[in-house]
This record gives C-alpha cells, structure tokens and sequence, in this order.
C-alpha cells in the first residue's frame, strides 16, 4: 500500500468522524442535559439551556388568556365603593408565573425523563448497577424528530403513556456546541 492510499484513507476516515459527531451533537446535548440535571449541577444546565429563549416560549405555550374578551371595567366608587376599597387592598403582587415550575432543576430533570414536573417517581434510594441497566433499557428513550444543521427536536415519549411527548428543540451555537431553546409540551398539559 503507498502512502498516498493511506492518506487518502485518513482523509476520508477523518471527514467520516467530522459528520458522524456533527450530526450527533445536538442527541449528546440532550444527554447531557439529562445529565446535568440529575446530578443537580446547575452550572452545567447554565450552559446547556437558553433560559430567555426558553422562559418566552413555556410562557407563550402556557398562556390561557383568551384574546378576544374585553377588559373588565373597573368598579366606580360612586356606584361600588366597597369593590373599589377591596381592589385597593388587594394582593399587588402577581400570581407566581406557570412557567417556573419548568425551568427549575428538578423540572427539567422530570422533563427529559418524559415526566410532567413533580409526577416523576422518585430514583431508588439504592440502586445496583443491574436496577440501572433494566431502567436504561426500559426507557424512555430519546428520539431525534427532527434534524438539520443548525436546529434539531428531540422527542420523549412517557413512560406507559406513548401519546404524551415532550419536544425539546436545540439550536447550534458553535461548531459542535448546541443550547436547548425550545420545549414543546404535551397537548393536554398546555
């Protein structure tokens, strides 16, 4: 075999490797994720998520208010004045935002295990490595839904209820480096 054979094996084993790995990257964010949230390592998730980009779209994919009723109108002290003196004492601050629940550790956690946040079971306290190779294999496993080279959907399905899947859409950052922007919710916990 000559040398430039061999090169040109090289060559074509490093182009090879290059797209493998590129085409792979945004699966292996997704595991890392996952994997930063179970060990609660929020440093990790920091880089991991897009926490504005994330934050817009769980709150306009959670909004329930309709468009189309008009505001109320507020109550007049000449006609209720009691309404208007509770309206003045009432609560100031606004109710604590839906989306938060999501964007925490252990919501994220539940969320790549295919859970809504807080339904996920507890992990077994002590698990053997033989618990942990049954659970691997039992699921929910990762499926890329979508792929291109700058945005790929990873889908989880939920453990015993197939229907319900969890989206969570990653955007490439740099070469090799991609940032979860988006989650899209099951249908019927929107």
């Amino acid at each position: 075999m000559t040398v430039q054979k061999r090169l040109w094996d090289l060559v074509v084993l490093a182009i090879f490797v290059f797209a493998t790995l590129f085409a792979t990257a945004p699966w292996f964010a997704f595991r890392a994720l996952k994997a930063a949230a179970q060990y609660e390592d929020a440093q990790a998730i920091g880089e991991l998520v897009d926490f504005p980009a994330v934050r817009r779209s769980l709150t306009a994919e959670l909004n329930e208010t309709p468009a189309a009723a008009a505001p109320a109108e507020p109550p007049s002290i000449w006609r209720d004045p009691m309404s208007v003196f509770r309206r003045a004492i009432g609560p100031i601050a606004p109710p604590e935002p839906k989306v938060d629940r999501y964007l925490t550790v252990s919501g994220l956690s539940a969320l790549t295990r295919g859970y809504a946040p807080g339904a996920a079971p507890a992990p077994l306290a002590k698990a053997t490595a033989m618990d942990k190779a049954k659970a691997a294999v039992a699921g929910p496993h990762a499926t890329i839904a979508y792929w291109d080279p700058n945005r790929a959907r990873i889908s989880v399905k939920r453990p015993g209820q197939p229907p319900k899947t969890t989206v969570f859409t990653f955007r490439r950052d740099k070469l090799f480096t991609w940032r979860l922007v988006h989650i899209r919710l099951p249908a019927d916990e929107r």
